[in-house]
């Protein structure tokens, strides 16, 4: 046992000297401003060590020997010759080394370079998240005011019918009072001119008649006037959304050919003569007219697509000049790109016709609507076509998926609005559809 614990104090002795002697060492190489390390070990170092001692102990014993007896250097210099090829050997061993050495240094700095562009690409991508997180925010805070909007819209919409229901029925009544009040009116006239010769009778009836049309007229003026400016504000309204579109209102209804006539214009009372039927058969007229007009705003606005295809989005590429997304180039773009996940449902926003479904050439699967007067909708690119030519859709039918079909760069909806033939800019109808919500 003990002398088993002499054997490993030995070893462990020798273990600490050669670290002590032969520690890890590096040769710097600096060329052109290029610094490389080349490490030896303490393999090679003890090699290198025994090399140099056997050296000085061969040159010790060389000397001594050529001092005693210079019969040996024959057999030396066989010796050393074979230690040339030894120390040949040796600096083989270290230029393979050496190769290497350098085939390492040069991966290291290649897998440099890799993580610094891996580091900037890491950055790139981040940044890109924080950006697509806001706009993600920003289009469901959107996304909620428009449903908000949209309900009180429903609300106001079926206040507005309701009032025009009334409007409609009041109007009906006095035309049937103003024709009774004409007969009564003739009726007294006639009455009036065949019996001249009786006097004062028949003139206190005239006076009677007379008092009774003035009071009839006051009551019914006040109502009448009262429905009219109601219809004038109201067909103000439809207007003001129309003209934000960037449509003209008197083109609609002409195309539309609703009503023989287009006019406008503020509420003024008419002028007529004394006569007091006379009077409120003009105010009855005017408004006639403008309820007349009104059917034709409230037909046209239920025909314009206001409302996003798309329950939520984001614009891709917007409507007008702009770079080609394929070649770079400056291009005219007569739609709206409208960005949103794969396969989401896809809307029409008034109702309409389907005129085209399937295959058009660059749009890939594209639909066609006719909403009628001169108005026509386009949806490009879609995944999935879930209607047929001639089908007719109501608002808000969902028409198909979106995808990239045709010239595409990703999944978006391409979607045009064109009045007559002529594209418009998508973003006046959604601005419109707002303030119409609003309201």
């Amino acid at each position: 046992m003990q002398g088993a614990e002499n054997s490993i104090d030995i070893l462990s002795w020798l273990e600490r000297t050669r670290n002590r002697l032969f520690p890890e060492r590096q040769i710097v190489l600096r060329t052109e401003g290029r610094v490389s390390f080349m490490s030896l070990s303490r393999n090679l170092q003890m090699t290198m060590a025994g090399f140099i001692l056997l050296l000085g102990g061969w040159g010790t014993f060389t000397s001594v020997n050529y001092v005693l007896n210079e019969n040996v250097m024959a057999s030396k210099d066989s010796q050393v010759a074979n230690a040339r090829l030894a120390y040949r050997s040796l600096l083989s061993e270290m230029q393979v080394y050496q190769e290497k050495y350098t085939a390492i240094t040069a991966k290291l700095e290649d897998n440099h370079s890799m993580m610094l562009g891996l580091v900037e690409q890491n950055a790139s991508l981040q940044q890109n998240l924080k950006t697509v997180t806001a706009q993600l925010k920003n289009t469901e805070q959107e996304r909620e005011t428009v449903l908000t909007v949209r309900e009180n819209l429903k609300v106001e919409l079926s206040s507005v019918e309701n009032d025009l229901r009334a409007l409609t029925g009041a109007n009906s009544s006095l035309k049937g009072n103003l024709d009774s009040v004409e007969k009564e009116l003739q009726t007294a006239l006639s009455e009036r001119n065949e019996s001249l010769f009786e006097g004062t009778r028949m003139r206190r009836q005239i006076k009677e008649l007379d008092s009774r049309l003035v009071e009839l007229e006051e009551s019914e003026k006040d109502a009448v006037q009262q429905l009219a400016a109601r219809t004038v504000q109201f067909n103000d309204n439809m207007l003001g959304v129309i003209e934000m579109t960037g449509l003209n209102p008197d083109k609609l209804l002409i195309t539309n050919g609703s009503i023989s006539k287009a006019q406008g214009g503020p509420f003024i009372a008419a002028k007529p003569d004394s006569i007091s039927a006379s009077k409120l058969k003009a105010s009855l007229s005017d408004l006639d007219q403008h309820l007349l007009r009104s059917e034709g705003l409230q037909e046209i606005m239920g025909r314009m697509p206001l409302a996003p295809p798309l329950t939520s989005y984001r614009v891709t590429s917007p409507y007008g000049k702009r770079r080609d997304p394929i070649n770079n180039k400056w291009s005219a773009h007569y739609g709206l790109d409208m960005g949103s996940p794969f396969k989401s449902p896809v809307y029409v926003a008034a109702p309409g016709i389907v005129t085209f479904a399937g295959w058009k050439g660059k749009y890939g699967k594209m639909i066609e609507i006719d909403h009628g007067a001169g108005l026509v909708t386009r949806f490009g690119h879609l995944n999935k076509i879930l209607v047929k030519k001639g089908q007719q859709v109501n608002f808000r039918d969902k028409v198909g998926l979106l995808g990239s079909t045709g010239r595409s760069t990703g999944a978006h909806l391409h979607y045009e609005i064109s009045f007559r033939g002529s594209n418009i800019n998508p973003l006046k109808f959604f601005k419109a559809g707002r303030y119409v919500f609003q309201e």
